[in-house]
């Protein structure tokens, strides 16, 4: 695992490599994310549609819809300003993406968010009106592969689980613009709904990603099914990051 030593004042505060300026309002959080992997398969645009908020438009690579799986640690969690709370600022994470605009700026829109932290669970939920979910996940390194294995617990919640392992290959770049892989990643807000159906944006902001190719194993991956999109077979695009350090702005009505 990529060191844990907080960086925040490597995160940049130019925003030439960003679609758009910064917040002026200030960030109120702080995370690392670590040893990170980018699963992404192709899912039917219509399929699609049928499951997004229809306040969110969906957003297309050349006319193909998205769908990403992303195993990682979440690390150095923590409100702006305040000590670092036990159980909260450490723990795997799984999440399932894709990819929406609303009032023309592009981000994530998420299906589910596996974590192991139930404090993170209840305020992410109630904060954020993410759908964060309590499940037992454990990840580790061993002869040169990420070791992962989630399984929602969540009580009410559709099941879903993933298992496998996942390894970095190559040295670190940067994504070209106007390429898939740059789409499917550099993205600096995130999208949810509130009980109306309203939407509601949440500014994040990090350096450019530093991707790396990447090699995965999954021997289950029923995460997503609760979306009602199959991810048959293997992934078609994979990425991998070491570490990016992140800050994060509440979120707003679109």
């Amino acid at each position: 695992m990529a060191g844990a030593e907080p960086r925040w004042r490597e995160i940049p505060r130019a925003a030439e490599h960003r679609p758009w300026p910064l917040p002026a309002r200030p960030w109120v959080m702080t995370m690392s994310w670590l040893d990170l992997l980018f699963a992404h398969w192709p899912v039917p645009a219509a399929a699609l549609r049928a499951v997004v908020p229809a306040s969110l438009e969906l957003d297309l690579f050349e006319g193909e819809a998205w769908l990403g799986v992303v195993p990682f640690w979440m690390d150095n969690v923590g409100a702006r300003g305040l000590p670092y709370l036990p159980g909260v600022k450490r723990f795997p994470e799984l999440n399932v993406r894709t990819y929406v605009r609303a009032a023309g700026k592009p981000g994530v829109f998420f299906f589910s968010l596996d974590a192991t932290s139930a404090f993170a669970v209840a305020v992410a939920r109630a904060t954020f009106h993410l759908p964060y979910f309590r499940a037992k996940i454990t990840t580790g390194w061993e002869e040169g592969w990420v070791g992962y294995a989630s399984e929602r617990t969540h009580r009410g919640a559709p099941a879903g689980a993933l298992r496998g392992r996942y390894r970095p290959l190559g040295e670190v770049y940067s994504a070209r613009p106007g390429t898939l892989e740059r789409w499917l990643t550099e993205r600096y807000c995130l999208y949810a709904v509130d009980r109306q159906g309203r939407a509601l944006r949440g500014e994040i902001h990090h350096a450019p990603w530093p991707l790396r190719r990447a090699e995965a194993e999954l021997e289950v991956n029923t995460v997503a099914e609760h979306t009602g999109l199959r991810l048959a077979g293997a992934p078609r695009h994979l990425h991998f990051v070491d570490r990016i350090d992140v800050v994060a702005w509440l979120p707003e009505r679109v």
